[in-house]
């Protein structure tokens, strides 16, 4: 398949060329369209009891949660009358605003207690959307934070709630990219020409990464117009778009300079390219489009946005590295030499540092392999510590004036009134009685403070529940469970934050399994046929899992413990880390190790089933692919540490565990412990049974 690609490359260059530079530009005009069309919510389950109990109240009580949430602060006591004067006016004002179905206060509710502030200084005022739809929401949150937030007249307003934080959360994501990329991109560039030493080679790989780029944004557009996508997924685009596009075009013009030093045309180095590195690049990009996969598998929106985002930019940058990119240096040639700054970089030492590397890793192996996993598993120590929540507020920077109106509400309006548990009895109002001695039981759960009346409508009943808990805790999804536990009428659903949360960590723990053996399964199997071995693939996974748990547990000891701040970056340190967030950090980084991984072995095996021994084919592998190796991954890891400027949390933390596990991965794992493992394999590295034999590539 990829001999008759090559031919089919080379007798098309200039066609396949230009319906690339068509496609990506048209891509990027239309795909631009996205910015704005995204959604910073998707951490619910939709299947789940909360959120069928959340349509209940939308539906059947009309209950809305307000877009934009205004904390009124006043210098004298709420009931002063010069004070009840703006407000009012205030609220007359924002009723006014279109877009705005109706508002709630403190003063058009007469007074109400719940309401308030502690100090009876501040006070809510709720505005509710015309409109439910995200892009309504989000942006009538951007009109009033801009219109209101600050002083009006005697009072000091503040804006938070769903729709300001929906808008402030993209534009910092918006913001926070620009100024990665304009740190990555030229970082990145002068690293290229470090690696191959001319300007040529070096502008290959950022053109298929900004095309990667581009050709994903437009799959992400057209994705929303049938499913939420979550805004989130524009930073692994920009990662892996760039990255892997980068990474395997190293491959691809490292392979076909050494093709052309060595003697060949440049058609018949552009067809033993790609019938080489761009056979490594087909199975690398598939492995790891099977690994990003799995985040499909899990209910919540967030992470099927990353799924979605991740396999999309994995494909464009395959596409670009396989098919566009060798029909370039078809039409250059030679000329990929040109303009070159550095002589010493254009052909490499067929035995140098790297090869010595390895052969005194295998003459030491035991020692390497001891000292290795002594290493792994003092960073790995402190996962024992990790604790799971859920994205708020907090993962803004503590100066953005729509986290800073939550931190005041949380400290300003004690409990959560906000935040109650939802009960719904559906066609339960000839069930009072039992609804009656149901919520008696409730009442006595630990962290419910109060349990109110009944609100019958129609055939249904609805139930309010006050408690203490913050509602995205483990302390409230134990609450969550006991409540649940208790004998309930029929088809009783219990909803709320709390138990949104509760039911968010449900469906991913239940995924899961799932999705682990989803990604074994799929690696293992691409793996065997990739090598022909049963051993490496075991290996393989194994050594991926020890490299990963060091990084979550680096992660744990900075993000939740809080040591070692000021290497990150300033964050709110919570004690927890988003469930979520971990997940898509472990995948990502687990692809991006088997692609190094595959990198390796595919330079080894050459080596192998060209006659050499196992000792000299480890040495010589790594040799001609430790520099393309350590080069990506120093690449990769510039690009996901530049996300370590942004303010939002989840974002610094994908940066930095994607970064540490990459570099972490290309020396400690790739140059010691993989090196050590073959010699102590020996022969059996390459095993297995003879009927398997057939379903590998070289049958």
């Amino acid at each position: 398949m990829f001999v008759k690609l090559g031919s089919l490359i080379v007798n098309r260059k200039k066609l396949i060329f230009s319906i690339f530079i068509v496609a990506i530009l048209s891509a990027g005009v239309i795909g631009s369209s996205v910015f704005g069309k995204l959604d910073s919510g998707g951490y619910n389950d939709p299947k789940s009891d909360s959120s069928k109990a959340f349509e209940y109240l939308t539906d059947v009580f009309k209950v809305k949660d307000p877009a934009v949430v205004l904390v009124v602060e006043t210098k004298d006591g709420l009931t002063e009358p010069d004070v009840v004067a703006s407000a009012t006016k205030l609220e007359t004002a924002l009723k006014s605003e279109a877009g705005v179905g109706s508002t709630l206060s403190y003063w058009s509710a007469g007074g109400a207690p719940s309401l308030k502030s502690s100090d009876s200084k501040s006070a809510f005022l709720f505005v509710y959307s015309e409109d439910v739809e995200w892009d309504t929401v989000q942006g009538l949150g951007k009109r009033i934070q801009e219109k209101y937030d600050g002083k009006f007249e005697n009072l000091t307003i503040y804006a938070s709630g769903t729709g300001v934080f929906a808008h402030a959360i993209n534009t910092k994501i918006a913001d926070d990219l620009k100024l990665s990329e304009a740190i990555s991109i030229p970082l990145t560039f002068i690293l290229l020409v470090f690696v191959f030493g001319g300007l040529v080679a070096s502008a290959m790989p950022l053109l298929v990464g900004v095309s990667a780029i581009l050709g994903s944004l437009l799959i992400i557009y057209l994705l929303t117009l049938f499913t939420g996508v979550s805004v989130f997924a524009l930073n692994l685009i920009t990662g892996l778009g760039l990255g892997l596009g980068i990474d395997y075009s190293l491959l691809i013009v490292n392979r076909f300079r050494e093709e052309l030093h060595s003697g060949k045309s440049v058609d018949e180095a552009i067809k033993r390219t790609v019938a080489t590195a761009g056979k490594t690049v087909f199975y690398s990009g598939l492995t790891i489009v099977i690994t990003l996969a799995a985040l499909m598998l899990f209910p919540l929106m967030f992470l099927k946005s990353f799924g979605y985002a991740g396999v999309t930019v994995v494909i464009m940058a395959v596409l670009g590295s396989l098919i566009a990119l060798p029909a370039l240096l078809a039409i250059l040639g030679k000329r990929i030499d040109k303009a070159v700054v550095r002589k010493s970089a254009l052909k490499p030492k067929e035995d140098g540092r790297w090869a010595q590397t390895a052969r005194f890793v295998m003459a030491k192996p035991i020692s390497v392999v001891t000292l290795s996993l002594i290493a792994l598993g003092v960073l790995a120590a402190p996962i024992t510590n990790i604790v799971f929540s859920q994205v708020d507020s907090r993962v803004l920077p503590a100066s953005n004036p729509a986290a800073y109106a939550a931190q005041l509400i949380t400290e300003r309006f004690p409990g959560q009134e906000g935040n109650p548990i939802e009960i719904i009895i559906p066609s339960g109002a000839t069930k009072i009685t039992q609804i009656t001695q149901y919520t008696s039981s409730v009442a006595k759960v630990e962290g419910v403070v109060r349990v109110g009346e009944p609100q019958i409508l129609g055939n249904d009943v609805r139930v309010i529940a006050i408690h203490s808990m913050g509602p995205r805790t483990p302390e409230a999804e134990v609450m969550i469970k006991k409540i649940r536990q208790i004998y309930a009428p029929d088809q009783t659903l219990v909803g709320g934050v709390a138990a949104d949360y509760a039911d968010t960590q449900i469906g991913i723990a239940k995924t899961m399994p799932w999705a682990l053996l989803w990604i074994a399964i799929g690696v293992l199997v691409l793996l065997f046929v990739f090598t022909g071995s049963i051993i490496l693939p075991i290996k393989a996974i194994i050594l991926n899992i020890l490299s990963l748990s060091a990084t979550l547990g680096v992660i744990t000891w900075i993000f939740v413990e809080g040591h070692l701040k000021w290497l990150v970056g300033d964050f709110t340190v919570t004690g927890s880390v988003d469930t979520g967030s971990i997940i898509l950090v472990a995948v990502v980084a687990f692809g991006l190790s088997m692609d190094y991984e595959l990198f390796l072995l595919s330079r080894i095996k050459e080596e192998h089933d060209a006659g050499r021994s196992n000792i000299e084919a480890v040495a010589t592998g790594l040799q001609r692919s430790a520099r393309i190796i350590t080069a990506a991954a120093g690449l990769l890891a510039i690009v996901f540490a530049s996300f370590m400027l942004s303010g939002v949390t989840s974002i610094k933390m994908l940066g930095f565990g994607v970064a540490f596990a990459i570099i972490l991965d290309a020396t400690l794992v790739r140059a010691l412990l993989v090196p050590a493992l073959m010699r102590l394999f020996g022969e059996r590295n390459w095993w297995a049974p003879k009927a398997m034999k057939r379903f590998t590539l070289d049958h």
